[in-house]
């Protein structure tokens, strides 16, 4: 039911095109999500060193050994609260929407970060201003997305500007564009006193699927606990409190072959992670 993949700078380290596609292929991993600059080194991947021929160049080289793009990761701080800033990180994505096109990847995903400039936790994410500075650079995003005809792809976290189903569902209707997709990660969507409770996780999983099941299109897969702080600490699956229950209820239900991305997996865990998840969707 679930199509297997990871996210790749989990599993090799940043090195030549060449040797990436050649590490990735021997796993057997077919689809991935893959941030560029964090894989691949020898490349200039910031903003307006980008050419057609150029992300045209690394499609082929990860189609000729068979990898998939499920995600072009580019994960900004769209409501970064210093504009000069949150307009470069816009730039960025405008343009990595440029290279997902020519890599026939099928988005480019990203969270919806904080209100501040270093992504620390902050009750302003909640601020009716975050989320006005969330649409403003999703505005400009889309407009470019629908341009290419690419897909966007956002994942809620919950303790970013989209932290629940229902600010989700709220983002989706007033963008109203059907280039923005969802990026489900139960884990991420879990805080620390939803986790640990399998009711409340079921019931917010529940949530998602019942105000925009038809929208998510790929999901993160991984389990975790929290920390004295509240700081997720991902773990291996099965060893932490996420539970997939209602998930992989409506996986079976709805969502036939979606591709499912393993987090913070490894070489060495990969196939016990990925047996984990599969055992759960039969």
């Amino acid at each position: 039911m679930i199509q297997f993949g990871v996210r790749a700078h989990d599993f090799a380290e940043q090195t030549d095109l060449e040797t990436f596609g050649d590490r990735v292929q021997q796993m057997g991993i077919r689809h991935i999500q893959l941030a560029l600059e964090k894989s691949i080194s020898g490349y200039d991947f910031s903003v307006g060193h980008y050419s057609a021929g150029f992300a045209g160049y690394l499609g082929r080289e990860l189609a000729k050994r068979e990898i998939h793009v499920a995600v072009l990761g580019c994960y900004i701080n769209p409501v970064n609260p210093d504009k000069t800033q949150r307009l470069k990180e816009v730039d960025r994505f405008v343009e990595r929407l440029r290279y997902a096109k020519h890599m026939n990847a099928d988005m480019v995903g990203t969270e919806t970060g904080r209100y501040s400039t270093d992504m620390s936790v902050t009750p302003m994410t909640e601020s009716k201003e975050c989320y006005r500075l969330l649409l403003e650079s999703f505005e400009q995003i889309v407009t470019a997305a629908e341009a290419l005809c690419v897909v966007v792809g956002v994942e809620g976290v919950f303790d970013h500007t989209l932290s629940s189903p229902e600010k989700m569902k709220q983002f989706l209707d007033d963008l109203a564009s059907p280039a923005v997709e969802v990026i489900l990660d139960a884990a991420n969507l879990m805080s620390p006193d939803t986790a640990k409770s399998k009711k409340l996780q079921n019931e917010k999983i529940d949530r998602a699927f019942d105000l925009y099941g038809s929208r998510i299109s790929v999901l993160h897969l991984k389990d975790c606990v929290f920390d004295a702080d509240g700081v997720q600490v991902c773990t291996r699956p099965g060893e932490g409190l996420i539970g997939y229950e209602s998930l992989m209820r409506h996986v079976k239900e709805q969502k036939p072959q979606i591709i499912g991305l393993l987090e913070e997996s490894s070489p060495e865990h990969f196939v016990r992670d990925r047996e984990f998840f599969a055992g759960l969707c039969q």
